[in-house]
């Protein structure tokens, strides 16, 4: 057990604001310096609650995937998120959460979570830590933005507007997804203000509207599997990826949309629509499935006949019969051409506040090495709030947790050291 580190005149005070992985983390490296006295400020009344429920999925905390292709998930971010993850990559996090007493495993999908699947245990085990380090937790108080004197404002449980004083202050209040959570994207302006740069918040890792027909919208709930998705973004690069995903009422979702929600959103933003085709049949040749379409059918059914001979039927018909005129289903080369590429245009991106995650935030032009804020020294941002992204498969709670480190390292190069 760590040693209690008490308050101390000759320290200098640091604020953090917004208690998820990121500043837990930067409180953490705050704490284990010893150089300062740490006080964390969330809005709500307990931390880590986006960090509980990632839980009910498993928690996935990271990927086992080598380095380098690990690295290229974050796209044109990559570089400048390198330097978080060569300090605390996929191992790092395995191995800080092995000495949170929790063990961890390595999925079929090279995903790693929990030995008990849980996020619960992990963050009570951490949070313990914390407060053994000396870490003060202030909940209830929500960011109101900084003093003239430049010190971070709070609106506490009580409704008064209190100042924290403090030697430097590190923002890590998220993007603008689960904004019941408490990530709500309401610093923005207050961040514009102070001459910071603010790339638009948009989804990410998001599902995406079509217009459904009503009787294609009957169908909500179920999911496509196996398929494969192919589609381009607005470079012209092609992305081509095999997964499953959710018909919704309104449109599509689940793991495969999430994986393509970059390139589906720029090109909606780039040209107000998203193409993507969809093999549902990756299992079977163009050639098998012209010859199984062509095949004599009797008495039968087109419905039944592709059931027989292609194990076609459910949403995945229901999805042939939402694109294809009637005379081209009855097309065999046409109907099987859609079977093997089947088109489908988006139509917008669902809200930001039903999204996984958020793209855009701070830019890059606005921080320095070490993530403070070019226009306000002494101010660090981490996380979310910053302007990247990542898919779901553990990425983006490393990199959270890896720039909770960095941003706790450069405020600890910038304090004056005592």
């Amino acid at each position: 057990m760590r040693p209690v580190t008490p308050p101390s005149p000759s320290r200098p005070r640091v604020a953090l604001v917004g208690g998820g992985p990121a500043g837990l983390m930067a409180a953490e490296v705050l704490a284990a310096s010893g150089r300062v006295d740490v006080h964390l400020y969330d809005a709500k009344p307990s931390v880590g609650r986006k960090f509980l429920l990632a839980g009910k999925g498993g928690l996935n905390l990271t990927h086992s995937e080598a380095f380098e292709p690990f690295l290229a998930r974050f796209g044109a971010e990559a570089p400048q998120i390198e330097p978080w993850l060569r300090a605390f990559d996929g191992e790092a996090v395995r191995a800080w959460a092995r000495e949170l007493g929790v063990e961890t495993f390595v999925g079929t999908s090279g995903r790693v979570f929990p030995a008990d699947l849980k996020a619960a245990p992990l963050l009570r085990a951490w949070l313990h830590r914390l407060r053994q380090a000396g870490v003060h937790f202030h909940m209830r108080h929500r960011w109101l933005g900084f003093s003239a004197s430049g010190q971070p404002r709070f609106a506490n449980a009580q409704g008064e507007v209190i100042e924290a004083p403090c030697q430097a202050t590190l923002l890590a209040l998220g993007g603008a997804s689960w904004p019941q959570l408490g990530s709500d994207g309401a610093w923005v302006p207050e961040l514009q203000r102070l001459g910071a740069q603010v790339t638009p918040l948009q989804p990410a890792n998001c599902g995406f509207d079509v217009g459904w027909s009503a009787k294609l919208a009957e169908h909500a709930g179920e999911p496509v599997k196996p398929v494969i998705l192919h589609t381009v973004d607005s470079n012209g690069q092609a992305f081509s990826r095999q997964g499953e995903f959710v018909v919704t009422a309104t449109g599509v979702e689940g793991s495969l949309i999430y994986a393509a929600s970059r390139p589906l959103r720029e090109a909606l933003n780039a040209t107000g629509q998203a193409r993507i085709e969809l093999d549902l049949l990756p299992q079977h040749s163009p050639e098998r499935v012209l010859a199984e379409v062509k095949h004599p059918r009797g008495s039968r059914s087109l419905g039944s006949h592709l059931k027989s001979r292609l194990g076609l039927g459910g949403v995945k018909a229901a999805l042939l019969h939402e694109v294809l005129s009637r005379d081209e289903m009855l097309n065999a080369a046409v109907l099987a051409e859609r079977i093997k590429r089947l088109p489908l245009i988006l139509k917008a991106p669902r809200p930001v506040a039903e999204a996984i995650s958020t793209a855009g935030g701070v830019a890059w032009a606005s921080l320095d090495d070490g993530l403070m804020l070019r226009a306000c020294p002494g101010v660090f941002c981490a996380g979310e709030m910053l302007d990247w992204e990542a898919p779901t498969g553990g990425y983006l709670l490393t990199a959270s947790f890896a720039s909770g480190r960095a941003a706790a390292h450069g405020m600890l190069r910038w304090l004056p050291q005592g």
